[in-house]
């Protein structure tokens, strides 16, 4: 079998799907995106598919050590994504050629199920009570929130308590037999970090993601809550240096850490830590059907996102390219293994090329402070 063609499409609201088909009519499908960046990694793409047409799509490992090596420049969030999503579409290839989901070639599952949590109250977060109560009626067990919006270095005591009080409220809405994750998305200092998470431990979350910036992780708050970092950590070497410094949650994207191959090192590395596994995935429906076979597969799994109706898909959601959306509905706040070869979905191909025409440019949000200076997003 030889690889004969890789295509992208840029599709709305903010995604870039791969398709790589072969000359045996077997189509494997991968989702290579830096959100903001999607240009940036298309180009990115189809650099790299020179390696890879007329190649077997079957020696997954060994392309994934020549499109990460092969460069004398190695490493970030632009190549790491490129490789991420050949690598999606070279084990859906693979999958289907054996007849098999792609957790069987990892092998075999552990687990019948997996536990999925939902998004509520959007990046400036508000009316989260409501929303949470909203989402543990439809079934699921866990809710996630950003905890804040922009914060200063050292933020002011009402700043502090809205964001204490904010958490009180999701965590008297859903009680205390239903789980609640806290995103801080790195905007809080480490200071501010310190001062903030003692305050929020009554509530108990299940983890805090993201409490300061990745590149902060190895000073880590003094806090009895589970900490959680990683959906900007690319590689197992970048995970190294925050593995071992305290974490509790490593939160590798299949998206933007290397792929299936990747992540699942990541989390054989996490587990010698007694690190446990929340894979980071607000994406489309490849990106998420690839960190389902690994939720099936990783002994230490906790937790998966998904973003179903998450704030960012405004016009088209997930399961808007989908033939089937059975695979990626979630009764009961579970997903259920699938038996489906490959990555478990068929993706409608006359909808994704309809909208690749339509396209997107989105960007990331950017925040100020009230005296003008940059604010993180």
């Amino acid at each position: 079998m030889k690889i004969v063609s890789m295509d992208t499409f840029l599709v709305p609201p903010r995604w870039l799907f791969l398709r790589i088909r072969t000359d045996e009519g077997i189509t494997g499908w991968g989702e290579p995106v830096v959100e903001g960046r999607a240009e940036t990694v298309r180009a990115a793409v189809a650099e790299l598919a020179d390696h890879l047409i007329g190649e077997d799509p079957l020696r997954i490992e060994d392309h994934w050590q020549v499109l990460t090596k092969g460069g004398f420049y190695r490493g970030g969030p632009v190549l790491s994504s490129a490789v991420a999503g050949i690598d999606q579409a070279l084990w859906d290839i693979a999958g289907k050629a054996a007849g098999l989901p792609v957790h069987q070639l990892l092998g075999g599952p552990v687990r019948e199920k997996v536990r999925m949590y939902a998004w509520i109250g959007g990046d400036r977060p508000a009316e989260v009570a409501e929303l949470a109560a909203t989402q543990i009626e439809a079934g699921f067990t866990a809710v996630k929130m950003n905890g804040s919006a922009e914060l200063t270095a050292i933020d002011t005591p009402a700043r502090t308590m809205e964001v204490v009080q904010r958490v009180a409220a999701v965590r008297e809405a859903i009680g205390d037999r239903h789980d609640l994750v806290v995103d801080l998305h790195g905007r809080a200092s480490t200071a501010m970090a310190r001062r903030l998470l003692p305050l929020l431990e009554p509530y108990l979350p299940l983890f805090v993601e993201e409490a300061v910036l990745p590149e902060h992780s190895r000073n880590p708050a003094s806090t009895s809550i589970p900490l959680a970092t990683g959906e900007r950590l690319y590689s197992r070497w970048d995970f190294r240096e925050v593995i071992g410094n305290g974490i509790a949650v490593a939160q590798p994207d299949v998206s933007h850490a290397g792929g299936i191959s990747e992540v699942r090192r990541i989390a054989s590395m996490a587990e010698t830590y007694d690190v446990t596994m929340a894979p980071h995935c607000p994406l489309g429906p490849v990106s998420l059907a690839a960190s389902l076979q690994l939720a099936f597969a990783i002994p230490n799994f906790l937790i998966q996102e998904q973003s179903v109706g998450i704030h960012y898909n405004e016009g088209n959601d997930v399961l808007d390219y989908l033939v089937d959306p059975a695979p990626l509905t979630f009764p009961g706040g579970y997903a259920t293994r699938t038996t489906l070869p490959g990555l478990g979905i068929e993706i409608d191909e006359a909808e994704v090329e309809r909208m690749a025409r339509q396209g997107h440019r989105w960007r990331s949000p950017l925040w100020r402070h009230a005296d003008g200076s940059f604010a993180e997003w």
